[in-house]
């Protein structure tokens, strides 16, 4: 069993067995209904919307999630991301910045690698890099933000990761961030790739998993827990963002982030860290607020630490590791944002 699929079971459930997030879900839309009638049916199009944007790429997810379980290849992956844990943070830095998964598709693949014993420094260097940069929004950045500002973002989600994993090497060789997942139990794979875990205890890897019945029920067993699990906190992140978009207009960011204070920066990376700013969604949106003001580098920071933290792969990230780890990773994000964009404000 999957540490994701044990997170649907054990942490979506309280002691009686109803699904905490869908009484979340509940809970929220029951309210609005209840305080703004008119804002339900609004707050729903805008969650169905997001939904079937982010559609493929939770599909893709899901089923390279489904595959890499149900053909062993997550040993692969794994193995991919062993050696020498400086060269590997390098590597994981440079792949996850050029990579195609944004911050929420990217969690299956974190799960996977975490729950074969793969290190946390490289983890986490992709972990943070990948949301930031991939070939397509390279190209729609430019168009619409600029060549300089899309280069420095593309450095800046390499220069990240490279931060976000050097330094969690040194806490893990502190002994800081020992067993980051919570709690596996004892039929997982969490203790390494070299465990005999995996359909009938075999190791291999059978890249047409079909041909086997076992593995087929592994896959559809693996597409259907991972996507329910997606699914859901997906959908009550993105409630949550309908109204943030409602009751924070971006005008607000714009006069309170415009300037070159001292203290721009730091407020640009301390309101970009909860917000949803992911994505291909962020780039219109940050053009518009540089045409209307915003300071560069208060941009850069902001949608990097928005790109990193974004409320679904937070709320992913919150269930899936410890707290101490969860804590950590929102530093890097902060810290790594306003780095970047204190650089960027100094060349720009």
């Amino acid at each position: 069993m999957t540490e994701l699929a044990l997170k649907i079971r054990r942490l979506g459930t309280d002691a009686l067995g109803i699904d905490r997030v869908l009484l979340v879900l509940v809970t929220l839309f029951g309210v609005i209904a209840l305080l703004t009638p008119d804002a339900l049916v609004e707050a729903l199009v805008f969650v169905a919307g997001s939904l079937l944007w982010i559609a493929p790429f939770l599909l893709l997810s899901v089923a390279v999630a489904a595959y890499a379980s149900a053909s062993g290849a997550d040993k692969l992956i794994a193995l991919a991301f062993q050696g020498r844990p400086l060269r590997m943070v390098a590597v994981a830095a440079l792949f996850g910045a050029l990579s195609p998964f944004c911050s929420c598709g990217v969690i299956p693949i974190i799960a996977s690698l975490l729950a074969a014993g793969v290190p946390l420094a490289p983890v986490m260097a992709f972990w943070v890099a990948s949301p930031l940069m991939d070939p397509e929004m390279f190209i729609l950045s430019s168009a619409a933000l600029g060549v300089p500002f899309t280069v420095a973002k593309t450095l800046a989600a390499v220069g990240i990761g490279l931060l976000a994993g050097y330094a969690t090497h040194l806490l893990g060789a502190a002994g800081l961030l020992a067993s980051p997942l919570r709690a596996a139990p004892a039929d997982s794979c969490a203790t390494g790739c070299n465990s005999g875990c995996g359909p009938a205890n075999e190791p291999r890897v059978v890249w047409r998993f079909w041909s086997d019945d076992e593995r087929r029920r592994k896959f559809r067993r693996s597409a259907l827990e991972t996507g329910w699990f997606l699914g859901k906190w997906l959908t009550l992140a993105f409630a949550i963002e309908s109204q943030m978009v409602e009751y924070v207009p971006a005008d607000l960011i714009v006069t309170h982030l415009g300037t070159t204070q001292w203290w721009t920066l730091p407020a640009a990376v301390l309101a970009g860290v909860p917000a949803y700013l992911n994505g291909y969604a962020a780039i219109p949106l940050m053009a518009r607020l540089i045409e209307m003001g915003m300071a560069p580098g208060a941009a850069l920071a902001f949608l990097l630490a928005g790109g990193i933290t974004s409320i679904p792969a937070a709320i992913a990230v919150w269930v899936l590791v410890r707290a101490r780890v969860f804590a950590w990773y929102l530093v890097l994000a902060a810290s790594g944002s306003l780095l970047a964009g204190l650089i960027y404000q100094a060349v720009a």
